[in-house]
C-alpha cells in the first residue's frame, strides 16, 4: 500500500502555497474519507511523525492524524490524555479548539512539513478539543501534555499556519537562514519532501 501512496501523495514543505491557506471543512464521511486517513497515518509512520494534518499532503481537508507516543511516567495525565492516548493512531476530522489553559510551557517543535529545522513554541498546556470521527459522531476532551501540543500543532496547519509563524521574533531569526534554504530547495522539488 505505502507505494500507492507514495505516487499518489507528497508531503508539502515550507513555501508550499496550500500550508498557507485554511482547510475546508469535511462534509462527506464515506469510504474515501477512511482510505485518506489510513493513507495519512502510513504517510506519518513513515516519516516518524507524531501528527499530520491533510494540508500537508496537498489536501485542503479539516483533517488530521496523530500518532502520540504515551508516556507511563507523566503525572497528571488529563482525561483527554488517558482515553485518547490508548487510541492512537487517532483520526481528528474538523476539529477545533474550544478552550485554552492559562498555563503557558515552552518546547522544541518540528514538523514534517519543515523538515531538519526545530524550533521553540510556547503554547497553552491545556487544551479543550472537539472532533468528529470517520463516522461523523462528535467526541469532546481536555487534553494537555504533547498530546494538547500536537493537537493545537496539527490544528494549526488547517488554518495555514506552521510552527515557525508561532516563535517568537528572536527565536526565528535564529532560523530564518534554513527557512531561506529550505524554501529555495523546496521550490525546485515543487515543495514536495522526497520519500526516503
Amino acid at each position: 500500500m505505502l507505494v500507492d501512496i507514495m505516487k499518489k501523495y507528497n508531503v508539502k514543505t515550507f513555501g508550499s502555497e496550500i500550508l498557507g491557506k485554511k482547510a475546508e471543512k469535511v462534509t462527506v464521511f464515506d469510504d474515501k474519507l477512511a482510505e485518506l486517513a489510513a493513507a495519512m497515518v502510513e504517510i506519518m509512520n513513515h516519516f516518524d511523525g507524531i501528527g499530520l494534518a491533510a494540508p500537508q499532503i496537498g489536501i485542503s481537508k479539516r483533517l488530521v492524524v496523530l500518532g502520540v507516543p504515551d508516556n507511563p511516567e507523566q503525572p497528571n495525565k488529563s482525561i483527554g490524555e488517558v482515553m485518547l492516548l490508548d487510541k492512537m493512531p487517532l483520526v481528528l476530522v474538523n476539529p477545533e479548539i474550544t478552550a485554552f489553559g492559562s498555563d503557558l510551557c515552552d518546547y522544541d517543535e518540528g514538523c514534517l512539513s519543515v523538515p531538519g529545522i526545530y524550533g521553540n513554541v510556547k503554547r497553552p498546556y491545556i487544551v479543550k478539543l472537539k472532533a468528529q470521527d470517520l463516522q461523523g459522531n462528535f467526541f469532546e476532551y481536555e487534553c494537555g501534555g504533547l498530546l494538547g501540543r500536537c493537537i493545537q500543532h496539527e490544528l494549526d496547519h488547517l488554518d495555514g499556519y506552521l510552527f515557525v509563524d508561532r516563535m517568537s521574533e528572536e527565536d526565528r531569526q535564529n532560523i530564518e537562514f534554513k527557512l531561506f534554504r529550505l524554501k529555495k530547495n523546496g521550490k525546485r522539488k515543487e515543495y514536495n519532501r522526497p520519500w526516503k
